[in-house]
């Protein structure tokens, strides 16, 4: 795979810096361009912002050079394909060194211009944090962005607070480069959906925590522009790597079905049927054929204490959706419940 430098310095300089900041690309010129510039605007902490395209036009590609300009702090990087978000942030988190990575959405930007300060100072407060997920709400409307909800929706109410938890949303975090890198970073494999979760357990195996931050914002304008819908691969990616997660962890095939159950018929219900075959076959086939140690019991009760604990039984969920009305559209909401 050959990496493409188009603007800017190929990398960061040699003294010390408290984040990258790290954006991935594929068209949205407008979009990606303003995230840019909100990236540029952060005060407060000493950054160096990474922009990486994976395919985009190139009447795109040359805007956003054009935008990147002669900043020094700002490396535009061009790949010919779509390594997907997890291969795409490994290889741009890869080239910085700063201590923390801080990861925007390329239709996102900061609410504030010490967004990125306080993300550095939160996690430099509480030294055994692996990452911070913030507040996403509508870039138009500063409502949540309930697309973006990625935690038990009975904490929906607690949105403004901050809460442990297991995983935070990509749109906009930060992870402490320590813990990034001993954890290992993201599984190329899962290339869509469900790597910041698949992230955050090994990170909560190794003894760290992850903190959802409500009083830290992102604006999210929900680009339709090559946006991964529902219905084309989306909830194929959503089922396959969350079974395949569970997989790593050790898991059964026989445990594992009432989770793929679930899936069956919430495919059903929202017309899927067909993604939801496909994704149980190719989670087989990537699963370990052997089985890994599950996680150690501190961290098992801290996933019980801050996730499973919120959410209710398995039954409960299985129950609730068998009693669904089979054929109802897929809604984000919907098909985002785990």
């Amino acid at each position: 795979m050959t990496v493409r430098l188009i603007a800017g310095p190929a990398v960061p300089p040699d003294r010390h810096y408290d984040a990258d900041i790290i954006i991935l690309a594929l068209d949205r010129a407008n979009e990606t361009i303003a995230a840019i510039r909100s990236a540029c605007d952060q005060t407060g902490a000493s950054i160096h912002v990474f922009v990486l395209d994976q395919g985009s036009r190139p009447e795109t590609l040359r805007q956003l050079a054009d935008a990147a300009g002669d900043r020094s702090n700002v490396s535009l990087l061009a790949v010919e394909q779509n390594l997907g978000v997890a291969g795409g942030r490994n290889l741009i988190s890869a080239l910085g060194h700063g201590r923390v990575i801080v990861a925007l959405d390329n239709d996102a930007e900061f609410a504030a211009s010490d967004t990125v300060a306080r993300m550095v100072a939160a996690l430099d407060a509480e030294p055994r944090l692996a990452a911070i997920g913030c507040r996403i709400v509508t870039h138009a409307e500063g409502q949540d962005d309930l697309s973006s909800w990625g935690y038990p929706a009975g904490l929906l109410p607690c949105s403004g607070e901050s809460f442990d938890t297991v995983t935070y949303v990509g749109a906009g975090h930060a992870i402490r480069r320590a813990a990034w890198e001993q954890a290992g970073g993201y599984d190329s494999r899962l290339f869509f959906c469900w790597e910041e979760f698949d992230f955050c357990l090994r990170a909560i195996a190794l003894g760290w925590r992850i903190r959802y931050r409500g009083d830290i914002v992102i604006r999210h304008k929900v680009a339709a522009e090559q946006r991964v819908g529902w219905t084309t691969s989306r909830w194929f990616y959503f089922v396959r790597n969350r079974i395949y997660i569970e997989r790593k962890l050790g898991h059964r095939w026989l445990t594992l079905t009432p989770r793929i159950t679930g899936y069956l018929l919430k495919g059903c219900r929202n017309r899927q049927p067909v993604q939801t075959v496909r994704a149980i076959l190719a989670a087989a086939q990537m699963a370990p054929r052997t089985r890994s140690g599950l996680m150690p019991p501190a961290a098992t009760s801290y996933v019980l204490r801050n996730d499973r604990a919120h959410r209710g039984s398995l039954l409960r969920r299985l129950m609730h959706e068998a009693l669904g009305r089979i054929g109802r559209p897929p809604n984000a909401a919907s098909l985002a419940k785990r």
